[in-house]
């Protein structure tokens, strides 16, 4: 699955090359040259990782990197520095500052798409192509094919989006506004009731295969989906 990425360099000639070289691997791409259009484009957009520089016009990336690990919206958002600056002091201060990994220039186009692969597995997996195989499910996001005990599952595009989501969070409790982020952007509008419509569309198509008991309602809270029929319900 597509994942959105923000390259945050200040060198337009390398701001370019990255950009290309992800959007020929299938990402979607934003660029900034500085921190203040950066964090104007997290506002309009959270995107699932951040490439950034360290040294940036007015301010520097480290400086933004902790003020995104301080806040509730963008905490969680895998960030990888692509910085000159190699000395293991620096290294230790970007990691300590919240960067979960630190490539220094000159950096080849292959290990940059391998770092960034290896995050969104990590950190969001939803956005990868990898296929998951959970409880008897086979999910695979490439081919956006569902199947079950050899037999396939037709899914909507949202219902399969949400499937994918849960089965990478597994025993995860998740609230209605949660899952309308994580399902259509926090910019986008619409009503959090629109998620039970989407549960229970899901249910009903996993129904034939008794998977629709995998997915629990946590009264009050929102929804989970458990590892597999045996094991304990959510909390």
């Amino acid at each position: 699955m597509n994942s959105g990425i923000l390259i945050v360099e200040d060198e337009l000639i390398t701001q370019r090359m990255i950009a290309a070289n992800l959007e020929r691997a299938g990402h979607q791409v934003r660029s900034a040259g500085s921190v203040s259009e950066a964090e104007a484009s997290i506002v309009d957009q959270l995107p699932d990782l951040v490439l950034l520089d360290w040294v940036l016009p007015n301010a520097t990336g480290v400086g933004l990197m902790r003020r995104l690990r301080s806040d509730q919206r963008t905490r969680e958002i895998p960030i990888i520095m692509l910085t000159s600056r190699a000395q293991e002091s620096d290294k230790v201060t970007g990691l300590e500052a919240g960067a979960d990994d630190y490539v220094t220039k000159p950096f080849s186009a292959r290990e940059l798409l391998a770092r960034i692969k290896a995050q969104l597995r990590r950190r969001a997996p939803q956005t990868t192509d990898d296929v998951v195989e959970i409880a008897g499910l086979l999910i695979n996001p490439g081919m956006k094919r569902i199947s079950a005990a050899g037999r396939e599952i037709d899914l909507g595009a949202i219902e399969f989006r949400m499937l994918h989501f849960f089965a990478t969070h597994p025993g995860r409790v998740f609230s209605r506004e949660q899952l309308l982020d994580k399902l259509w952007g926090d910019q986008v509008f619409v009503q959090d009731r629109t998620i039970d419509a989407h549960i229970r569309a899901l249910r009903q198509a996993l129904r034939p295969t008794g998977h629709d008991v995998l997915i629990e309602t946590v009264r009050g809270t929102g929804y989970c989906f458990r590892h597999d029929v045996n094991t304990p319900r959510c909390a």
